[in-house]
């Protein structure tokens, strides 16, 4: 291994917890290593992989992530690559070449990738050494950015016959630790936590009114316009708003955020990457798989998600081990939209018994099982919940053993001919050459595109959808066909028919209810923390598990006397000064019957649904109007108010 890293890496040694970690992969166990941001944490699949015998499947919740990790791989000589979105289908054909051939070393995906039938089927023919989950912490209802996705990776590491697993992650709590470990059966003595505490970033909380933001932040940067630095914000206007008025200030800064063009994007990261100097003022796209080493500061303009998120964005300064400062201008101004956010995701009791129904309404197949085929986005249009929301109502509906996933597969199947008919089909012989002109022949022929048609071909050529599906694959990697897929379906079956659906309904509801109180609770947890008389670096190292930390860091505005005082809150005006029928006319006459308190106060708070996207309601009158309200207590008003048609 030391060979290994001196040859590939040009490292001489190990940083802390490295080599714990990759003896225990060596060894044919599954681990977990939960560094800090910046600690090393990509090595210890990186070496492991080039002495594993098969492919090491990295998955990661982001592109960016992926990127930043390739080109580190390429430097070094490492065979690796991704299977994304964003290539033409002659790059991904290239890349799963590569795979077969054992050129490949790592592949890089992202989860949602393994929800395509195509790839599952291209995977289940590869042997695979190691299963990595990046950002690990997502597998955890009880951890931030939960993905609903990531749940399913275990019945992934089952279904590919992986043996070892490796989860990575910066950030988690003692309680999600031990989620994660017992998900992929991780024993304790493989989770190897070196510690969260850096003593080379100074935290720092100063309480200021919003309207002093701007005013503190430049005071703040005296001295520091010739450094490189992050101003995180919330909304993208701000991002804009804020590096306009910085450069006003003689301050090099330039705004990034998600809703510029991607080329733009690119140029500005670019910019930053390879000067010493110059500040970023960006929304929380900007920083994942950004391995910049010189970040001598990171400012929170706007309050942060979560503790969680703080130290993921904190942990991008000072890198190199250098003294970084880190600031955070605080203030409960925000309070109400951060809190809204969170009420936004509960789904209605009446759109979960929607779904509750639709399941009830299936009946039994051929072999007496009974199966639910849906997509998406359609059942989230229909039953108006989000689709973050729906994905987590299904994994609910799993842990209530309501419903069990069964595979998923694109619903539709389209190709046009690169080579005509007659020549491709005499590339075959015997056999397989009547199979290929019996997918060709069944298929419902356009102008240009045919679509396969399965039921035409099993009563014309009997034959299994895997094989229908190799063969496709096998036209379009020889450039016989191009090969287009369509409207992913997920297929379940149901294991409970005769449910209560009220009663269910009611669970279901509640258990949303409880992760909606978590999340308040950590939207306050957050503001106790950035207001608290406590050394803030202790503080952050027990709430991620560190104990080594005992006494206070000494360095922290705390520790140097400076606790923060949040400013006042201003007030805002009564709603019973507001004339609910005037606002609420234009939504409620827009909604009809579905209009309850509950979506007309989602309305108001600028909190959007699937249903309002459809019926395009922002243009109406009282969207967002109370924004900065209290959605509990902009409902308590509206069901005051609110005559149902």
């Amino acid at each position: 291994m030391q060979q290994l890293l001196q040859t590939h890496f040009g490292f001489s040694s190990f940083r802390p917890g490295q080599a714990e970690v990759i003896d225990a992969i060596i060894h044919g166990k599954s681990a977990a290593a939960i560094f800090p941001t910046g600690s090393g944490k990509s090595l210890c699949y990186q070496l492991p992989a080039l002495h594993l015998p098969h492919l090491t499947l990295l998955v990661s919740p982001l592109l960016a992530l992926m990127q930043d990790q390739l080109e580190f791989l390429a430097k070094k000589g490492i065979q690796a690559a991704s299977i994304d979105s964003t290539q033409t289908r002659e790059e991904s054909n290239a890349v799963m070449d590569g795979v077969r051939e054992g050129r490949i070393k790592i592949l890089m995906i992202s989860v949602e990738r393994l929800n395509n039938e195509r790839f599952r089927h291209f995977l289940s023919q590869i042997p695979v050494s190691l299963l990595v989950v990046d950002e690990a912490h997502c597998i955890s209802e009880w951890g931030h950015n939960f993905r609903p996705d990531y749940l399913k990776l275990p019945q992934y590491r089952r279904e590919f016959n992986i043996k070892q697993t490796l989860l990575l992650t910066a950030t988690a709590t003692p309680k999600v630790i031990e989620d994660m470990g017992q998900k992929f059966g991780i024993a304790k003595s493989d989770i190897t936590l070196t510690g969260f505490y850096r003593p080379n970033l100074n935290l720092n909380v100063l309480g200021v009114s919003s309207e002093e933001k701007l005013d503190s932040l430049s005071n703040w940067l005296e001295g520091r316009e010739h450094q490189s630095g992050i101003v995180y914000v919330t909304l993208q206007q701000t991002a804009e708003d804020v590096a306009q008025q910085m450069r006003q200030r003689n301050i090099p800064a330039q705004a990034y955020h998600a809703g510029m063009k991607s080329e733009r994007r690119q140029e500005i990261q670019q910019q930053f990457m390879t000067s010493k100097q110059g500040v970023i003022v960006a929304t929380i796209a900007f920083g994942m798989g950004i391995d910049k080493s010189d970040i001598r500061f990171v400012v929170h303009y706007d309050l942060p998600k979560s503790i969680e998120n703080y130290a993921q964005e904190i942990g991008r300064a000072g890198r190199d081990g250098l003294s970084a400062d880190c600031l955070v201008l605080a203030n409960n101004d925000n309070l109400n939209v951060l809190e809204n956010f969170v009420y936004g995701d509960t789904p209605e009791p009446q759109a979960i018994a929607y779904v509750l129904n639709e399941i009830s309404q299936c009946s039994a197949g051929e072999q007496g099982q009974v199966q639910w085929d849906i997509v998406l986005n359609s059942l989230s249009s229909q039953s108006n919940i989000r689709l973050l929301s729906l994905k987590t109502l299904l994994v609910y509906l799993e842990l209530f053993e309501v419903i069990k996933p069964v595979y998923s597969y694109f619903a539709e199947y389209k190709y046009k001919f690169l080579l005509p008919q007659n020549e491709l089909v005499a590339r075959f012989k015997d056999e397989r050459q009547h199979f290929v002109n019996a997918i060709l022949n069944s298929s419902d022929m356009a102008k240009t595109w045919a679509t396969v048609n399965f039921e035409a071909l099993d009563r014309f050529y009997p034959s299994e959808r895997s094989r229908v599906i190799t063969a496709l694959d096998y036209l379009d990697q020889q450039g016989m066909i191009e090969l287009q897929t369509k409207q992913m379906t997920q297929v379940y079956q149901i294991l409970k028919t005769g449910m209560d659906i009220e009663q269910l309904t009611a669970s279901l509801f509640e258990r949303f209810s409880d992760k909606e109180q978590s999340e308040i609770k950590r939207i306050h947890q957050l503001l106790a923390f950035f207001a608290s008389d406590t050394c803030l670096s202790r503080q952050l190292a027990h709430y991620f598990a560190d104990t080594k930390l005992q006494g206070d860091c000494g360095h922290c505005s705390v520790c140097e006397g400076r606790v923060a005082s949040f400013p006042r809150m201003a007030d805002l005006m009564p709603l019973q000064q507001f004339d609910y029928a005037r606002l609420s006319r234009g939504i409620c006459e827009k909604l009809g019957n579905r209009a309850t308190p509950v979506l007309i106060s989602r309305f108001f708070c600028g909190l959007t649904t699937p249903i309002f996207t459809r019926l395009k309601v922002r243009s109406l009158m009282g969207f967002s109007q109370f924004e900065k309200y209290r959605f509990a207590e902009v409902k308590v008003w509206v069901e005051e108010n609110h005559i149902p048609i």
